[in-house]
């Protein structure tokens, strides 16, 4: 039972085969999926996947590079939305200083728009963290988002850092990249991550694992990760995928 919390099976990517991949991510052992949407057209997506299958669910939100574009009705629809019995998570949210679309000042004002929300409707926030760190940490800590903690996603950063976040209720999730061949820190860290904070994910149809780095990433290749971190933690593949399967059931507050 593999579940992989961060899917971008609404994208246009997956537009001429979405079904198999699905069925593949079924038939390779996973149980459960969270598809995320992070603008209007991919929250409509995911809204629609979460309805179609039993095992798929949502998480919505306004993601940072497009910070610039959302507005107060945005926002009131994120709180509508949040009220669906398939959604369980606000996001992906949080902040992107590799481009430069949306100014960082609005960036961050928009992060902390969509916390607070999430404290108010009472469910865990996803972060995407690129080149801004420290101020994603800072954020978290000064919006007090331990009241609903969430999940850093696609983590990629220290030790320490981790351990902020896991302070604050957040889990550590790891997708393709901590099987590159080169990704000594991702390795070192997801190794001492514990098993009650761990989470696994795709990202798909980016950053695809290894052996397949470089092809359209899906949900089904969430095996390469949790493959790579039980052999990293000396633990079979079976108990990996168990513990952080549970981790995943008990952070969207899904009953099995």
């Amino acid at each position: 039972m593999l579940f992989d919390t961060h899917a971008h099976l609404n994208a246009d990517q997956f537009e001429d085969d979405r079904d198999e991949v699905i069925q593949r991510a079924l038939d390779e052992g996973v149980s459960h999926i969270v598809v995320v949407g992070f603008d209007r057209k991919t929250i409509h997506g995911a809204l629609e996947l979460a309805e179609t299958y039993d095992f798929i669910y949502a998480a919505v939100g306004w993601h940072p590079v497009d910070a610039i574009d959302m507005t107060e009705e945005d926002l009131k629809w994120l709180e509508e939305l949040s009220e669906h019995p398939k959604v369980v998570a606000l996001g992906e949210m949080g902040l992107d200083y590799h481009w430069d679309k949306s100014p960082k000042e609005v960036q961050k004002e928009v992060f902390r728009k969509q916390i607070n929300l999430a404290k108010k409707v009472k469910l865990p926030i996803v972060i995407h963290n690129r080149e801004a760190t420290e101020d994603v940490v800072s954020i978290l800590e000064e919006e007090n988002a331990g009241e609903v903690g969430g999940i850093m996603h696609c983590y990629s950063g220290s030790l320490e850092i981790a351990q902020r976040c896991m302070d604050m209720n957040f889990y550590i999730s790891f997708g393709g990249p901590v099987t590159f061949k080169n990704a000594k820190r991702p390795k070192e860290v997801a190794a001492e991550i514990p098993m009650d904070r761990l989470l696994i994910e795709t990202d798909c149809p980016f950053l695809s694992p290894h052996p397949l780095r470089g092809k359209r990433n899906e949900s089904s290749y969430v095996k390469y990760i949790a493959e790579q971190i039980a052999d990293l933690k000396g633990i079979s593949v079976e108990e990996l995928a168990q513990k952080t399967s549970d981790n995943a059931f008990r952070l969207f507050g899904i009953n099995r």
